[in-house]
């Protein structure tokens, strides 16, 4: 099987790399630097072969276009949109820093869409069919009791729009387009407290999407494979 992991130097990313080592998949591993990711590098000069490391800045799209030219002749199974930022910590009513919130919109929102445009034909190509792009319970209106967090939340919202509508556009491709919660993740971002460990995370996320049916294209799914509510 055939894996694209966006952000995949560190965090679950870099998880996600190890799993599909651990299963013997093909991994095209994207990060923003390569040349600065030395623990990626590192994992695949040890992988036989079987894990590349390609240049993928959500920042710079043309990069992506790059990246979809170098790849132009592999198919993908699945395609995981994991690259993302929280954004500033200004970030509560009155005070939210509104370039930060515009940069996480590029990061979070526009650019798992242009990436998952790029790869569109290596993905027709794939058996499994699968974008799976990594949102948050903190995306959903429901779930907000606590408020705050402007920037996250709604370019995570804003990502969930992207994945509903994919779902609906390439239905007819037979692409199954998911958003992924992860769970409360022991990484930078959710810090020493959280629940679970990247390697728990990751196993419950290919578990879920290795289940997929068409039927369940367009969901928004918590880590134990439930609805979270829009």
């Amino acid at each position: 099987m055939n894996v694209l992991i966006t952000g995949a130097s560190r965090g679950i990313g870099f998880e996600m790399v190890k799993y599909g080592i651990e299963h013997n998949w093909r991994i095209f591993a994207c990060c923003r630097h390569p040349q600065q990711a030395d623990s990626l590098l590192d994992l695949a000069k040890l992988a036989n072969g079987r894990v590349s490391v390609h240049v993928a800045d959500m920042y710079e799209l043309a990069t992506i276009q790059a990246l979809s030219y170098e790849l132009r002749n592999e198919a993908i199974d699945i395609l995981f949109n994991n690259a993302g930022i929280y954004g500033s910590d200004k970030n509560k009513f009155g005070h939210v820093d509104v370039q930060s919130w515009i940069n996480t919109f590029q990061v979070n929102s526009i650019a798992p869409l242009k990436v998952s445009e790029a790869l569109i034909e290596q993905l027709r190509m794939g058996k499994q069919k699968i974008i799976a792009c990594m949102s948050s319970k903190m995306a959903s209106m429901d779930d907000n009791s606590s408020g705050g967090s402007y920037i996250y939340r709604s370019s995570k919202a804003a990502l969930n729009a992207v994945v509903k509508s994919m779902s609906i556009d390439l239905r007819e491709d037979g692409i199954k387009c998911v958003a992924l919660h992860p769970g409360w993740v022991k990484t930078e971002m959710g810090g020493p407290n959280a629940e679970i460990s990247t390697r728990e995370s990751v196993a419950s996320l290919f578990n879920i999407l290795l289940s997929l049916k068409q039927e369940d294209s367009g969901r928004f799914i918590d880590i134990d494979g439930s609805d979270i509510p829009w």
